[in-house]
């Protein structure tokens, strides 16, 4: 079983009182906090290795350079692909899905076609499809799900034709904490030879990912959703299908040859990775799989799967909680309403008394239209939250509520 204590004095920031009262952080699925390994990991790289990576040959370059491809095996190794330069490094899963759209559509895309996602999207897992949609002529289907929050299968079954070109949809919802049944959508789209990207920002922090079981062709998440730094993104695609795509960016380093009459693309992953990248959060994100996987990601899983029984036992108590979404297979996220008490309202008497929690439609307005809401209050869980937290927390919730009355 994880040590929760022990891990807890790894994160500085927790350890502070917010208005007078201990910070109880309730908000990872917006962001993570850092252990202080990855912090060290960060400044590290500007005391001692900082420069420019695969184009020096000199100590310092040779030296970030190692440091830096080291951590695209890590990241292999974390999720389990084929091949080391399946990983692409980005800025943030947005960036990984908006590379994905641009070159696929640019590829694979003419007028009539589809692109099939689920109503339960991230905005970052709608807009880049509806923009590039718009620019190809091609339509967006959309999955429904039921009340409870989880997909209806058959209707997805339904929505695929010849005219599919590809699924994209989420891992975990970021709104409802629904587990999506991804191995069963990406077998029903390769039945029809459609490709399927998969968006894990808020799955890879709290299970253990295997990209080749799954078979998707893409998958993407975020740094800084598992305990990394902010402004590093993974991109996993298979080889032969980033092999058919497009550059997304052009420049440095994503070259092999350059005349003023044509240019030619480096080999994988570099065609997908032009310029100066974020180096040091990049080797502060090496630091935080070599973290995670001390701990190891099927312990972190248990823990929480527990600690999200508790916090689901508690809020049920409370007569006037609605769940918004309470499906049975769900990780990280809570969603909830308070009879009489606007979220925003809730959200900041709950600041004032310690409690980091988020409010509002979570970037994700299609699940509250479907709702007939504004928004909810959220909470979100880490491997460093406790009981104790939780029940602090459900606590504080009637004292609101009473506050209210």
């Amino acid at each position: 079983m994880v040590d929760v204590e022990k891990i807890r004095a790894d994160f500085p920031i927790l350890h502070q009182q917010v208005y007078n009262n201990p910070l109880v952080y309730l908000d990872n699925a917006a962001t993570t906090q850092k252990p202080e390994v990855v912090i060290n990991a960060v400044r590290d790289y500007y005391l001692t290795v900082n420069s420019n990576i695969h184009r020096s040959v000199h100590y310092l370059g040779q030296q970030a350079t190692l440091a830096f491809e080291e951590s695209r095996q890590l990241v292999r190794e974390f999720i389990h692909a084929r091949h080391q330069h399946e990983i692409i490094f980005t800025k943030g899963a947005t960036e990984s899905i908006n590379l994905v759209a641009g070159s696929f559509g640019r590829q694979f895309v003419r007028e009539g076609d589809e692109i099939v996602i689920s109503a339960m999207e991230h905005h970052a897992n709608i807009v880049p499809w509806q923009l590039m949609c718009a620019e190809r002529g091609a339509n967006l289907r959309i999955i429904p799900f039921h009340p409870n929050g989880e997909l209806m299968m058959d209707a997805y079954r339904e929505l695929l034709n010849d005219n599919t070109r590809l699924v994209a949809v989420t891992h975990v919802s970021n709104a409802l904490g629904t587990i999506n049944p991804v191995k069963d959508v990406i077998a029903l789209a390769h039945g029809r030879g459609i490709p399927v990207l998969v968006d894990g920002a808020q799955a890879v922090p709290h299970m253990k990912v295997d990209v080749m079981e799954l078979d998707c062709e893409f998958y993407c998440f975020s740094a800084h959703k598992m305990y990394g730094p902010m402004g590093v993104g993974i991109l996993y695609g298979k080889e032969e299908w980033l092999n058919k795509l497009p550059p997304y960016q052009s420049g440095g380093e994503m070259i092999r040859n350059v005349t003023f009459e044509k240019s030619t693309f480096g080999d994988l992953p570099f065609k997908f990775e032009a310029g100066t990248p974020n180096v040091a959060d990049i080797l502060g994100f090496r630091a935080t799989l070599l973290y995670l996987n001390t701990i190891g990601m099927n312990r972190i899983a248990a823990y929480e799967e527990e600690l999200m029984k508790h916090a689901l036992d508690r809020l049920r108590a409370i007569p006037q909680v609605r769940l918004v979404g309470d499906s049975p297979h769900r990780a990280g996220v809570i969603s909830f309403l308070i009879e009489g008490i606007h979220p925003y309202d809730a959200g900041t008497v709950l600041d004032k008394m310690g409690f980091a929690v988020r409010t509002g439609h979570h970037c994700a307005q299609p699940v509250m239209d479907i709702y007939g809401i504004p928004g909810t209050v959220r909470i979100s869980l880490g491997l460093y939250n406790t009981r104790e937290e939780l029940n602090a927390f459900t606590d504080a919730l009637n004292r609101v509520i009473e506050m209210f009355r």
